[in-house]
């Protein structure tokens, strides 16, 4: 057991290591020299270094001593040693590392694209090794435990907007900055639940039919997908009716209603958008 839990700090480290190097390129080298506000406690240390010449690294620290107290009943203790170790290693990387790497100077909203993408991936893959980098982070958590059917896409977004809104007045004063802020935190949250959420995305179908054991059974032998038989009656008719629901990939949703098509014309087929889909010939279920 002893030889997992540190196998599992092994990887958790470098995960870190990796994330951390994506956000600190995004914050410093990337947002800290184009002048707009970035959402976050990043944002309140680019404001502080810009005010009184903190280090952002050390800002983050700072500021998120306080919060840890604050938000520590909420997040449980395995979550918040995970996350100041998170935490501490991209407040590094951030001072001391990502001025090793050339300052990006050219087109702010280039800039922009390139922080919201790049800390947007350093962001998810923490929160996936069920850690985070503290401050903002431990906010995020803590409503997602007290209002679970709120993404942390969207709760991120939520307090971002605030964070920007006084970083510009604040320092930047600069209406484009502001705009520039915004398009950085949507698309970091996008890109958040996109890797969070959308990698195992696909189709869920469910099918109204005469001849739901047909059905099902061409869905099994044309794209390889089980399928669950449900019985079913129509509110008006009053007909006994079968409803195959069925999860698959998008490229075999296509394959499927051309059959169903052909089996039964009357069929009556509904196809929705499944953001992530766990269990067998999917992504396995981890505990």
């Amino acid at each position: 057991m002893k030889r997992e839990n540190w196998k599992e700090l092994g990887v958790d480290i470098l995960v870190d290591i990796a994330a951390s190097i994506l956000i600190a390129v995004g914050v410093y080298n990337f947002a800290l020299h184009a002048n707009f506000p970035v959402a976050g406690f990043s944002g309140i240390a680019i404001i502080c270094y810009h005010l009184f010449k903190i280090p952002v690294g050390i800002g983050t620290i700072l500021l998120n001593i306080p919060v840890a107290i604050f938000c520590y009943k909420f997040l449980g203790k395995n979550f918040f040693l995970k996350s100041v170790k998170s935490m501490i290693i991209s407040s590094a990387f951030i001072d001391y590392v990502a001025p090793l790497f050339p300052v990006y100077e050219g087109d702010r909203f280039l800039a922009a694209l390139c922080m919201g993408v790049l800390c947007g991936v350093g962001y998810a893959m923490i929160f996936m090794r069920g850690s985070s980098t503290g401050g903002q982070d431990f906010i995020s958590v803590s409503l997602k435990k007290i209002y679970p059917h709120l993404s942390l896409g969207i709760i991120t977004f939520g307090l971002d907007i605030v964070t920007i809104i006084l970083g510009s007045v604040l320092v930047f004063r600069d209406i484009d900055g502001l705009i520039y802020g915004i398009i950085v935190t949507y698309l970091m949250a996008f890109v958040m639940d996109r890797i969070m959420y959308g990698i195992d995305e696909g189709k869920m179908t469910f099918i109204i039919t005469e001849h739901g054991k047909e059905v099902a059974d061409q869905i099994d032998e044309y794209s390889g997908r089980g399928s669950t038989i449900l019985q079913g009656r129509g509110s008006y008719s009053g007909q006994e009716k079968d409803v195959v629901m069925c999860a698959c990939n998008n490229k075999q949703m296509y394959t499927i209603k051309k059959m169903v098509r052909q089996i039964d014309p009357k069929a009556f087929t509904i196809i929705m958008e499944s953001n992530e889909v766990v269990g067998e010939g999917f992504k396995e279920s981890v505990e």
